[in-house]
């Protein structure tokens, strides 16, 4: 009996240890294969980046291509003066010109310039300043007319008792020869545009006057030198440009007599134009 109870504990014992066993392997057998499914999944995933990686490299390596090839055909002039601008290229004979009209300029300044409009306004300034004192100020003049270049932008302001009598906007015939000679400043450079500013001082417009307020007055001061510079002048009128600021731009104050005359101005700002420069080198 002793032997049979024993007999029969040790097959239980046997039987335990063999389910146990089972059971691990079955845990571990999903375990390697949820393993070996992840590992399978990341392998899918590494090869899809690594395939979107090459795609990325070839358009950074067809951009830079492409870069290189404008680079090359909108090289400088051979001097370092010309770089990129935009998506403009420049024909050889466009260079041609450009290098011709740059031998005239101040060297240093050329040494800084960096793009393709840096040389066109050093272009533009220089012709303009070749005509700038010795053709629009003239004697007895030089308080009432201010010449300022800030680097290629040219601006001439010119004292309104030269142009208007007190109140009103039409051009005073003693301005004649001024604008005359304005005139042909800005006929002397094709490549630019250019903007006739009116400004007005603080007192308010006399009840009764032809014009509701400063503004009015600012734009028909503007507009009356721009129909004198197209006219009688021979400017090309889609050079220039009409602006009115009234009052409120003044450069000094409206409390005294000399500042509200300082106020009464008309503004000419000259602006290269690279489209049309490069119009004309081509035209030529």
């Amino acid at each position: 009996m002793k032997n049979l109870i024993a007999l029969t504990l040790l097959s239980g014992t046997v039987l335990l240890a063999s389910c146990v066993s089972k059971k691990k392997y079955v845990e571990l057998e999903n375990q390697y294969n949820n393993t070996r499914s992840t590992l399978t999944k990341t392998q899918l995933e590494k090869e899809e980046i690594e395939a979107k990686y090459a795609k990325i490299e070839e358009r950074v390596a067809s951009y830079n291509a492409k870069i290189n090839s404008l680079t090359q055909e909108n090289v400088d002039l051979e001097s370092n003066s010309l770089r990129n601008y935009g998506n403009v290229v420049l024909s050889n004979k466009d260079k041609e010109q450009m290098k011709a009209a740059l031998a005239n300029v101040d060297q240093t300044e050329l040494a800084e310039a960096k793009t393709l409009q840096d040389s066109m306004n050093l272009i533009v300034s220089y012709n303009l300043k070749k005509n700038l004192d010795n053709n629009l100020i003239a004697e007895g003049q030089e308080d009432d007319i201010e010449i300022n270049i800030d680097e290629t932008v040219v601006m001439i302001t010119i004292s309104d008792k030269l142009l208007f009598n007190s109140g009103s906007y039409r051009v005073n015939p003693k301005a004649n020869n001024l604008l005359q000679r304005l005139a042909e400043v800005i006929n002397s450079e094709p490549a630019m545009e250019v903007l006739i500013e009116g400004h007005t001082d603080a007192r308010t417009v006399k009840p009764g006057a032809h014009i509701k307020d400063n503004w009015e007055l600012s734009v028909e001061r503007s507009t009356a030198v721009i129909r004198k510079l197209q006219d009688e002048f021979g400017v090309a009128p889609e050079k220039l440009i009409a602006a009115g600021r009234s009052s409120y731009a003044p450069i000094s104050d409206n409390d005294t007599e000399e500042g509200r005359s300082k106020n009464r101005r008309t503004r000419i700002v000259i602006l290269p134009n690279l489209d049309k420069f490069l119009a004309l080198l081509s035209a030529n």
